[in-house]
């Protein structure tokens, strides 16, 4: 049961880590570099990132952060030493929070961008960009801390249960 413990408490923090990696990096590179393109490009640009981000490799990221932390936490449950189990329902909760965060406003934001045609005029996408882009980038930094701060609890964790284990 320690080695599972192990292996499930390493998957939620690799997981954790990558998707909390991605998020900071368009939090901190993409989204600002896209903030100096013209409508056209952004919106364009946008789409087709939205429909390249859709693979399995982001899909072990975004879903086995709350998932491993989850089983993690299943694990310590019956455990005798449960140091670790409040930093792991912490980092369930937090990774939980970026997957109602990117279902209750990004989807539908990506959603609403993968509408717009981006052959339209320059009024239109210009309009599509303003209910688009700051909303966006607003919560896709909800979306960078929460995983990230999930990682600490994660580390804490893997701290705690390297002392007990």
């Amino acid at each position: 049961m320690e080695l599972l413990r192990t292996v499930v408490l390493l998957a939620a923090t690799i997981t954790t880590g990558l998707i909390a990696g991605l998020f900071y990096a368009y939090a901190c590179s993409v989204m600002p570099a896209l903030r100096r393109v013209d409508d056209r490009t952004f919106v364009t640009v946008m789409q087709r990132i939205n429909v390249a981000i859709l693979n399995g490799w982001f899909a072990i990221g975004f879903g086995g952060a709350p998932l491993f932390a989850a089983l993690a936490v299943a694990l310590y449950l019956p455990a005798d030493d449960r140091a670790a189990l409040p930093w792991l329902v912490a980092a369930f909760v937090l990774s939980a929070s970026m997957l109602v965060t990117t279902g209750a406003v990004n989807v539908p934001l990506n959603n609403l961008l993968a509408e717009a045609d981006a052959a339209s005029g320059a009024a239109e996408l210009a309009q599509v960009r303003t209910r688009f882009e700051a909303r966006w980038v607003r919560w896709n930094l909800v979306r960078a801390v929460t995983p990230t701060a999930a990682l600490g609890c994660l580390g804490l964790a893997l701290l705690l249960h390297g002392q007990t284990g």
